[in-house]
């Protein structure tokens, strides 16, 4: 299997292979947020790319919101578009060596299915280290058979609720209702809270 590595990452961005990266923020995202009240939660957005979350997140108020991804152009692109967001918000590096936490909330779009399939109980533990206790993670995960070939890689509805339900209470895990068209029936919009 192909490292998926910094490397990896920056030769997709200079290359312009960008396939998962639709232009703007997800309907499901965008209407989860849509609802949100708290205007200070801490949040953070994994493998964060292009970051349309976060440009829609300050458009509403929303400040505390931190972004980390393993490649530099896409945090570069970030800082064009939000020349006044701090920097320190914006970080470059690997999710699995992050060292912040006490998060309420993380937003989780297309980070997970580009990971190498053998990190995903890694993930789990890495998501509640970083949440308070009853933080939130929320977002979409794809719903088709799980493949060696990717990124991106599937899975199924079975195989989440029994890699999360050990750290996470499962409030929502069904198919998503709003998703764009290409990616209608094959995403799942879930909300598990950190136990």
């Amino acid at each position: 299997m192909t490292k998926l590595n910094k490397d990896f990452w920056e030769k997709k961005y200079n290359q312009e292979e960008l396939g998962w990266d639709i232009g703007y923020i997800s309907t499901p995202l965008k209407e989860y947020i849509d609802q949100l009240k708290d205007k200070n939660l801490k949040i953070l957005i994994p493998g964060a790319g292009n970051a349309y979350e976060l440009i829609y997140l300050v458009e509403k108020g929303f400040s505390n919101v931190f972004v980390i991804d393993i490649a530099k152009q896409p945090l570069e692109h970030i800082k064009r578009r939000i020349p006044d967001f701090p920097n320190d918000q914006i970080l470059e590096g690997d999710f699995f060596d992050l060292e912040l936490n006490n998060f309420d909330l993380i937003l989780e779009q297309t980070f997970f299915c580009a990971l190498d399939p053998s990190l995903r109980t890694d993930y789990v533990r890495k998501m509640k280290q970083l949440l308070k206790p009853n933080g939130k993670l929320t977002g979409l995960l794809f719903n088709f058979p799980l493949t060696e070939s990717g990124p991106p890689f599937g899975g199924s509805l079975a195989e989440y609720k029994a890699l999360f339900q050990k750290h996470f209470k499962i409030k929502i895990l069904e198919t998503a209702h709003n998703s764009i068209k290409p990616r209608a029936d094959k995403e799942l919009f879930f909300i598990f809270e950190s136990k």
